[in-house]
């Protein structure tokens, strides 16, 4: 954030002061929860299922913040923000939001954010990164901030800071000395990214692909296709910097760039493949020669649209990497690093947001991928495909997937895990363990047993740890993956307790 009377800070947010001076100076940072506050901090109240942030302003004060941002005067130094008219929107922390004073704050917020990043663009340099798609945003994202960070001083989101709460958040902690802002952008309706795009206009964006996460919100892969373009409609012009980054293997991405006039550079590993042509005439940073190790991590060869190539070996975990790691390699060639920068970048970056594709070697030879923070049918293919991998390099290995459901898949939602049991066949997986007894996991259950899997139906995260860990063998691989909303990432800690030996091998 940067430095503002605090008189200038109600002129942004449109609010008006009460209980401080309007020359105060406000360095913040914002916070939003009370136990992060810092000398000098501003404190967003939000409401919450249970308590109200409006309720903490007193004790955010005497921590050291310097003023709050509340919709009502609570006898403390505040910026007192106007109630707005009520806008759809994708945070889902304002379910609890009865009065309008959530979505007053998230304006004000979001206010604060587009101001500091329009400063900081027009005076210190900034370059703002969108990155959205449908799955592998997380992991992307926090590739491309390892690549930039190399280049100077990049602030990206915690985890998947990536709604109208966390966009804006993370926005904020841009100052002049920041280069690089790196935004995860998700959405679950059209113009969610749209109206992110507006609070902090990016200069290049990054689509991924286009899945079936969400699918209940959207009703069809199109109209996912149409909401994820909106990063590339906010792009300028190619004349005014704009770079649309496209995946070319995915014809909904490939097909986005004619709604955009930013520059197109596309990433592909199937067109480095013998015989393959790129999709199409755009630059392109493709991947050939793409080898996996035993542990599911992949080497390649990245070569860039000027048809310089460097050798990449990757310390994260499943071939799908490989086109995470190529939309990154895309966002580092945008902004005029070398091949050789951006693969060295690249085979030195470990998993960065806990809980994803991340891998741990217990002491007994087993290892443990806890892919647990999220899940739908395109990760969780991803996730099967990776454990597969690293099963056969192992001789005598076994495989065991513990999964729970995938959420927000609307109609499809019990055809869709029931094709994710059959997954799990195709790649002969040994052992499935499925926690909980919901409609969506017996469809699992039943699509892995008609495959010829061995299924255990288990009520909880207990049972699961019991079952795995009273069978499991030394050099077994145990992949745990489920929608957050299922909290498996307690059966990898049950799983690691006492035994975990740290990253890869």
């Amino acid at each position: 954030m940067i430095p503002m009377t605090a008189g200038r800070l109600a002129d942004i947010t449109g609010g008006y002061l009460v209980n401080i001076d309007p020359d105060a100076v406000v360095p913040g940072p914002v916070e939003f929860d009370s136990r992060k506050i810092a000398p000098g901090s501003v404190f967003l109240a939000l409401p919450g299922a249970r308590v109200n942030g409006h309720d903490f302003a007193a004790q955010a004060i005497k921590d050291g913040a310097t003023l709050a941002l509340l919709s009502r005067d609570m006898g403390v130094p505040a910026v007192i923000i106007p109630h707005v008219e009520h806008v759809e929107t994708n945070a889902t922390a304002l379910e609890y939001d009865r009065d309008g004073e959530g979505e007053a704050a998230l304006a004000a917020l979001s206010k604060l954010a587009h101001h500091t990043v329009t400063e900081l663009v027009a005076h210190h340099g900034l370059r703002v990164i969108g990155v959205t798609g449908s799955a592998g945003k997380t992991s992307t994202k926090d590739m491309i901030a390892t690549i930039l960070r190399t280049q100077g001083e990049t602030v990206a989101p915690p985890g998947s800071f990536n709604n109208e709460i966390g966009h804006p958040y993370t926005a904020l902690r841009c100052t002049e000395s920041t280069r690089f802002l790196v935004a995860e952008m998700s959405a679950r309706g059209i113009g969610h990214i749209a109206h992110l795009a507006r609070i902090a206009p990016p200069t290049i964006g990054a689509v991924l692909n286009v899945g079936t996460a969400h699918l209940g919100e959207f009703g069809s892969r199109e109209a996912i296709a149409q909401a994820k373009g909106e990063l590339v409609e906010a792009l300028p012009s190619a004349d005014d910097g704009g770079v649309a980054i496209l995946n070319a293997d995915d014809r909904l991405v490939s097909g986005m760039a004619p709604r955009t006039s930013a520059r197109v550079i596309t990433f592909s590993v199937k067109s480095g493949e013998a015989g393959d042509d790129p999709a199409d005439d755009h630059d392109a940073v493709i991947a050939t020669d793409v080898v996996l190790d035993s542990s599911a991590r992949a080497s390649f060869t990245l070569t860039m649209p000027t048809g310089e190539s460097a050798p990449v070996q990757l310390q994260v975990y499943g071939q799908h990497q490989v086109a995470n790691a190529l939309a990154a390699a895309a966002v580092g060639f945008a902004v005029g690093m070398s091949v050789d920068e951006i693969a060295t970048a690249l085979s030195h970056h470990t998993a960065a947001s806990a809980n994803r594709m991340d891998v741990r070697n217990r002491r007994d030879g087993v290892t443990i991928i806890n892919d647990s923070y999220n899940a739908n049918p395109d990760s969780m293919r991803a996730g099967i495909a990776a454990l597969a991998s690293t099963v056969q390099a192992r001789e005598d290995a076994q495989s065991w997937a513990v999964l729970g459901q995938m959420g927000e898949l609307g109609a499809s939602a019990t055809d869709e895990h029931y094709s994710i049991g059959e997954e799990l066949g195709r790649h002969q997986i040994n052992h499935v363990v499925v926690v909980g007894n919901g409609v969506n996991q017996r469809a699992l259950a039943h699509g892995a047993k008609d495959s010829g899997v061995d299924v255990t139906h288990v009520d909880d995260v207990d049972a699961a740890v019991d079952n795995v860990w009273s069978s499991v063998r030394p050099d077994d691989v145990v992949l745990i993956k489920a929608s957050y909303s299922d909290g498996l990432w307690r059966v990898a800690e049950g799983l690691l307790s006492g035994q975990d030996e740290g990253n890869g091998e």
